[in-house]
């Protein structure tokens, strides 16, 4: 269908941004969904300055890429978080490590000016992540009253309805990526995350298949049942390697570790059906990026995204307009 391949940055973040565009440029990407750390963005730079932002463009065209999304899932972490232990810390900036109240309020500020600086980028889509003050709850026991729930959606709502306002004086989307630790991390959840927050449009989704299919949700059903709230795609693929001792809470062991219940995969390596999603998306008229997220710790990583740019050319489809029988 001629959709962008981009790949997100996040998981490069440890090299220069520079080296960073001149691989995935060789690995054959159109583009890059950049990691709002490391070099790669700096919102508060970028929201500051067109001038910041103009070098970016102009350091990924030297490469020959483009950008149509970028990611500040680290401070969207810390927004709804209770934020009471120390594996945040590195999320902010270290003035702010041990208090949760300071993390909180720097993670707004970043938020908000990620608006402004995907404006000056000129691009649409902000993805990212919105914490959740009720996730650690999940497990009801102790006991967990409805209200507390209820509590929470609403505390995420007072939270992010201020932030939405930037983002709509911007022309700007934010896009969850639905995942385990946020408010939504489900189809039930997703629908009640929208009520809480009033439906309002600058509000989605980045549609992500592999943690809907490690749950056993059907990636496909979240497609039809958000048709007009699918802002962003990632292309990750997973895979439930439950072996009747293990479940798919991971038992505290780490990604690839021998027993895990579940681990991520580089796309078409795992169990996520993408030929079903592609059909999905063409029926919503989904024309954005498709963009890899690569993890998976079983495979060289560069060989690895060199592999996925291949595979979203591989199931990237458009669909039919005429009928196969009309000629009969």
């Amino acid at each position: 269908m001629g959709r962008k391949a981009t790949i997100f940055t996040g998981q490069w973040a440890d090299m220069p941004l520079e080296t960073v565009c001149q691989k995935m440029s060789e690995f054959g990407y159109d583009g890059l969904e950049l990691a709002c750390w490391g070099d790669h963005f700096d919102v508060f730079k970028a929201a500051a300055s067109t001038a910041y932002c103009d070098e970016k463009r102009a350091l990924l065209e030297k490469y020959g890429l483009g950008v149509w999304a970028i990611s500040n899932h680290l401070a969207g972490q810390l927004i709804c978080d209770p934020n009471f232990d120390s594996r945040s810390d590195g999320f902010a900036p270290a003035e702010c490590a041990g208090n949760a109240e300071a993390k909180r309020a720097w993670a707004v500020k970043s938020m908000k000016a990620a608006a402004q600086a995907a404006k000056n980028l000129g691009v649409k889509v902000v993805n990212g992540f919105t914490g959740s003050p009720i996730w650690h709850m999940l497990y009801s026991f102790p006991p967990v009253a409805p209200q507390t729930i209820e509590d929470g959606y609403k505390y995420f709502a007072e939270m992010f309805n201020p932030i939405m306002d930037e983002f709509g004086k911007c022309g700007v989307k934010f896009a969850l990526e639905v995942h385990p630790t946020e408010i939504a991390f489900d189809i039930v959840t997703a629908k009640r995350t929208l009520d809480a927050i009033g439906n309002r449009e600058e509000f989605g989704f980045n549609f992500d298949p592999s943690h809907l299919h490690w749950q056993m949700v059907d990636p496909v059903r979240f497609i039809e049942e958000f048709p007009n709230r699918i802002y962003h795609v990632h292309i990750k693929d997973a895979a439930l390697t439950l072996d009747g001792k293990s479940g798919i809470l991971a038992s505290h062991l780490d990604f690839n570790q021998n027993g895990r219940g579940w681990n991520f995969r580089s796309p078409g390596h795992g169990q996520v059906n993408f030929e079903e999603i592609m059909r999905a998306l063409n029926t919503i008229n989904y024309t954005g990026p498709l963009s890899v997220e690569w993890e998976d710790c079983g495979m060289e990583r560069e060989y690895g995204a060199a592999d996925a740019c291949k595979f979203v050319r591989k199931i990237d489809f458009a669909p039919s307009n005429v009928q196969f029988d009309a000629a009969f």
